[in-house]
C-alpha cells in the first residue's frame, strides 16, 4: 500500500492535511483533522476502519511529513 500526504492546506480558516492511500485500483483518501475518509474506492468498511486508526496512530509522523513538503519543488520536479 502506497500512502500520500498533502502540504499543511487552510480551508474554512482551519488548517489541513489529506491523506491518500492507494493499493492496486483501490484508493481512499484522509482528512486528518477528524480522522475520517472523505471518499473511497474499492476498501471496504473494515479496511476504511483501519486507515482511519492508522492516521490517527500515525498523526504525528503524518503532520511531520506535511511540515516537509515543499509545494513548489514538488510542482517544478513533477
Amino acid at each position: 500500500m502506497k500512502m500520500s500526504v498533502s502540504s499543511i492546506v487552510s480551508k474554512d480558516g482551519k488548517r489541513e492535511i489529506y491523506v491518500l492511500f492507494t493499493e492496486g485500483d483501490k484508493s481512499a483518501e484522509g482528512r486528518l483533522s477528524d480522522y475520517k475518509m472523505i471518499s473511497s474506492r474499492g476498501f471496504n468498511r473494515d479496511e476504511t476502519a483501519a486507515l482511519e486508526a492508522y492516521m490517527r496512530r500515525e498523526k504525528d509522523t503524518i503532520v511531520s511529513m506535511a511540515k516537509n513538503i515543499n509545494v513548489f519543488d514538488a510542482f517544478l520536479k513533477g
